[in-house]
């Protein structure tokens, strides 16, 4: 009975995305303030049927009701209560049906949020959300329905969750990765209705930028779990494997970064529209793409979560068609989005646009790194594999390059910067960076041109952020009224910022002076790694709710001083006997220690992998550091206060003299 419940409301909540799809957008082209008014209740009903599909769908899995197939696929009675609840998004329909509800909750937000927009506006972003909404509960109910019966057969039991998702990181990963990925579908929608109405000013970049902003921010966290979470559950201590389906939420990522700066300069100068037009749509369809990489079967990876040749036709129809639809209608609205502006060849705008240049760059060699060797299979030419030694040869460089710019742009001003000027604002932010970069290295003891490289460049970022901050701190009434005067939207850059330069700082310094030793060890043997040394004592056993247990006893020495006690196991699961290998890591700011017990290789010998790892908890702080300046960036009081003047303007006039009146284009 709940099944069919379940699939009832999803095929409502298609209705009603079909509904939400026409209506408003007729409204919008007939001038038609009534039809465009049904928008708001339309996303409304499509977010509260798809809510209750998934309840549905969660309730199947805690009742162990294993008539349906979903459930009985990726679950088992004897899984903890909490795997069950996460296991909903553990296999590929549910995490389909999450995906929907993420972009079913983006859409009620823009209905709820965006009241002080112009009518129009609203209801053509909302029938764009509704067309993509379409198009994904199309490919659910028709490829990957996730209320399918098993009836009568009904399975006594279910086949389990795969043990790698047996963890605290799917209760958070994927819902932080959906956010960001679905949340661009808001930025793609606002830029398809500016297409449509030919609209594409300040206001309209006002309006799009804090949506783009808490996708990012949302994405950024997404990712920083995933590489977390590889970290410590797959026993082999890295933080980024080049895995074909990181790179796919890596891509997003890339050039929403991108959006997110050319947003800026849309919204202050008027001018990279183009830039920011195409960016939108770059990044919903790389979104797409990840997608589809992980859901089509094209990709062998402990990521992915299907492999039916049907769900990757469907996903690439869906690809094409929003692809090929919004370059056509950017092709026939080019004109609107051509703009004259001059500005010097030191300004902001040219480090900004320089900076878009390295993001686009770096984002096409990951897709090229990533897709071309499954172009190359798909046609039979050979199978090539491209992995981690080129990436990290061909995208440091462009890392590095994009902080230096980054750096140096602070101190730019809008149109035009003068040479000397720029010169001496950066000499003291330079000096400091070089000696702090030479202390870094000989406190590391070892010199490499790639380590100079990334610590200088994550030197000068933070050094240059700080004396920005420190300047604009200038006040006659004392440096505290001067911090306070800062808008939200500064201190979300100046976060963001120093964010970057801490995962920067932490990339370079676990890459080039972390250790790594894989040893045959019985216990009571001894193992130095660096400064350390490893005893391991014995082994014992322990039983969990679903898997058996077997771990080591080691203890950590530092000059002679137990330092930590880990116990690292090898565990077997109870339903298909999978066997996973759990670490266990004394952590902290400033270095991990890392063991992971591989293979038994005799009676009483084992395979263990001992590692140092420098600063690598730098690299998920400095990405909490850039989602909560994004989150900070859209408290902003602006982009309150501005809509409102803008929608008093808009009455009787086009929404490009609303924002001259506003006084928001400089």
């Amino acid at each position: 009975m709940y099944p069919e419940l379940g699939q009832l409301a999803l095929i409502l909540s298609l209705l009603l995305a079909v509904l939400l799809s026409v209506v408003p957008l007729v409204g919008s082209i007939a001038g038609r303030d009534n039809l465009q008014g049904f928008g708001r209740p339309l996303a409304t009903g499509m977010f509260v049927f798809v809510a209750l599909a998934f309840a549905v769908l969660t309730h199947a899995f805690l009742t162990d009701d294993f008539s349906v197939a979903y459930v009985a696929n990726n679950s088992n009675s004897l899984l903890p209560w909490y795997y069950k609840f996460s296991a909903v998004w553990g296999g590929h329909e549910g995490s389909l049906l999450l995906w929907i509800l993420m972009l079913a909750g983006w859409t009620l937000a823009v209905a709820v949020f965006s009241r002080r927009l112009p009518s129009v506006v609203v209801a053509q972003v909302l029938s764009v959300l509704g067309m993509v909404t379409v198009g994904f509960m199309l490919f659910t109910l028709i490829t990957s329905n996730p209320f399918d019966r098993l009836l009568p057969n009904v399975p006594a039991d279910g086949a389990d969750l795969n043990p790698l998702l047996q963890d605290f990181g799917l209760i958070v990963h994927p819902p932080m990765l959906y956010m960001g990925y679905v949340g661009f579908a808001v930025a793609f929608a606002f830029a398809i209705a500016a297409l449509i109405n030919g609209r594409l000013d300040a206001a309209w970049a006002r309006w799009t930028r804090p949506w783009t902003t808490v996708a990012w921010s949302f994405l950024s966290l997404g990712i920083a779990l995933g590489s977390w979470w590889a970290y410590y559950e797959l026993g082999w201590g890295g933080w980024w494997f080049w895995d074909p389906v990181e790179n796919a939420s890596l891509l997003p990522w890339l050039s929403g970064t991108a959006l997110m700066h050319s947003l800026a300069v849309t919204e202050k100068r008027g001018v990279f529209k183009s830039w920011t037009v195409l960016l939108a749509i770059v990044t919903f369809a790389l979104s797409l793409l990840g997608t589809f990489l992980v859901r089509s079967g094209v990709l062998t990876s402990v990521h992915a979560f299907a492999s039916d040749p049907e769900r990757g036709v469907f996903l690439l129809a869906l690809l094409a068609v929003t692809v090929i639809a919004s370059l056509t209608l950017y092709a026939f609205r080019a004109p609107v989005v051509h703009v004259r502006a001059r500005y010097g060849s030191l300004s902001r705008e040219i480090f900004l646009l320089l900076n878009n240049v390295m993001l686009v760059s770096a984002t096409l060699l990951v897709a090229i790194g990533t897709l071309y060797p499954l172009v190359l299979d798909y046609l039979e030419m050979g199978k090539l594999s491209i992995g981690e030694p080129f990436f990290n040869i061909t995208f440091s460089p462009l890392a590095v390059a994009t902080g230096l710019l980054m750096g140096a742009g602070i101190f730019s001003r809008w149109k035009k910067t003068d040479g000397g000027w720029l010169a001496r604002k950066l000499l003291w932010p330079l000096a400091i960076s070089l000696v702090a970069t030479a202390a870094v290295l000989i406190g590391y003891g070892g010199f490499t041109p790639w380590a100079f490289a990334g610590i200088f460049t994550a030197m000068w970022v933070a050094v240059a952020t700080f004396w920005d901050l420190w300047e604009k701190s200038a006040s006659r009434k004392g440096r505290l009224h001067g911090l306070k005067r800062q808008s939200r939207s500064y201190y979300g850059m100046v976060l963001g910022h120093l964010g970057l330069a801490i995962v920067m700082a932490g990339a370079t310094v676990v890459s080039n002076y972390g250790i790594e030793r894989d040893v045959r060890m019985v216990p009571g043997d001894v193992a130095t790694v660096g400064d350390y040394q490893f005893v391991f004592r014995d082994i014992g056993e322990r039983r969990g709710a679903n898997f058996t247990a077997q771990y080591g006893n080691f203890d950590v020495l530092q000059d002679g001083e137990i330092i930590a006690s880990l116990r690292p196991e090898k565990r077997q699961y109870s339903v298909g006997m999978s066997v996973m290998t759990e670490a266990d890591i004394d952590a902290g700011l400033f270095r991990d220690i890392f063991v992971a017990v591989g293979e038994r290789i005799s009676d009483d010998a084992w395979a263990i992998r001992l590692q140092y790892k420098p600063l690598v908890r730098w690299l998920w702080l400095g990405s909490i550091f850039m989602a909560v300046g994004g989150f900070l960036a859209i408290a902003d009081r602006r982009y309150r206060v501005r809509e409102r003047s803008t929608q008093k303007a808009t009455t009787g006039t086009s929404v490009g003299t609303a924002a001259n009146s506003a006084g928001v284009v400089s």
